[in-house]
């Protein structure tokens, strides 16, 4: 996947939690993520985010320490 359109999906995930009542939203993106990404698709943003992570929402890197990488 191109990592225009992982960002762009990452960041629709996130934008949905940010709306949504109460705490801990970084936390239940990284829980989307690690329940409905595909290892590879997890392993591209974990790298992404390595990176620098341009692009992500704020959410998507403040839930990153609780992605799964895959093993």
């Amino acid at each position: 996947m191109s990592p225009e359109k992982m960002v762009h999906m990452a960041n629709q995930i996130a934008i949905f939690f940010e709306s949504q009542p109460g705490e801990g939203q970084a936390e239940k993106v990284a829980d989307h993520l690690n329940d409905f990404w595909e290892p590879r698709m997890r392993a591209q943003l974990l790298d992404h985010i390595a990176a620098g992570g341009e692009g992500l929402h704020p959410l998507v890197l403040d839930g990153a320490d609780k992605l799964r990488a895959p093993a």
